[in-house]
């Protein structure tokens, strides 16, 4: 059984309820301009906290089903401020335990390593707690901080997926990367 949340050196890694729509509301539309070339197009009723608690609820269900896990980010010091977010969907146990994972980080936190702490911790979750073997990670070609951050952890690259996913409205390529449980 999973913990409700973790704790890293820095951070720490919480998973969703409904009482934290509010801070998901903030942290989504204070970086609305910032994550706009990465994220899907959003309506206006995204930036509401009604959405995010109906969001959350199926999140919920989806966790509870062992369908996705997800983590939102908080520095230790301010834990009513999220500066981060890791989503591990599509899980799928039996022959294939692989699941694919999506981040995102505050544009105002960016270069200080958080990313690389709360990945590298939430991996560790995954292999260690759920058992899976594999993670992969889509990422735009020119979203370079992403790629290498994904390298820095160990994922390795496999291909490159064309129009794979509609971001801002427009079909975008993929790198393909993922890391391997060798212990499983």
């Amino acid at each position: 059984m999973l913990k409700e949340s973790y704790k890293t050196n820095r951070l720490f890694l919480v998973q969703p309820n409904t009482g934290m729509a509010g801070e998901i509301v903030d942290f989504y539309s204070r970086n609305k301009d910032f994550f706009r070339d990465f994220d899907p197009q959003r309506p206006e009723a995204f930036y509401k906290i009604s959405t995010h608690k109906n969001i959350i609820k199926r999140e919920l269900e989806e966790i509870k089903a062992s369908r996705m896990l997800k983590f939102w980010i908080y520095k230790i010091e301010n834990k009513k401020r999220i500066i981060g977010m890791i989503n591990f969907s599509n899980i799928t146990m039996g022959i294939f335990l692989s699941t694919s994972v999506g981040y995102k980080l505050d544009e105002f936190e960016q270069h200080r390593g958080y990313m690389t702490e709360a990945l590298k911790a939430a991996i560790i979750i995954l292999f260690k707690e759920l058992k899976l073997h594999r993670i992969e990670a889509n990422i735009m070609p020119h979203n370079k901080p992403s790629l290498e951050l994904v390298k820095r952890l160990g994922f390795e690259y496999e291909g490159l997926a064309k129009k794979y996913l509609k971001i801002n409205g427009k079909w975008e390529d993929h790198i393909h990367m993922t890391i391997i449980n060798d212990e499983i």
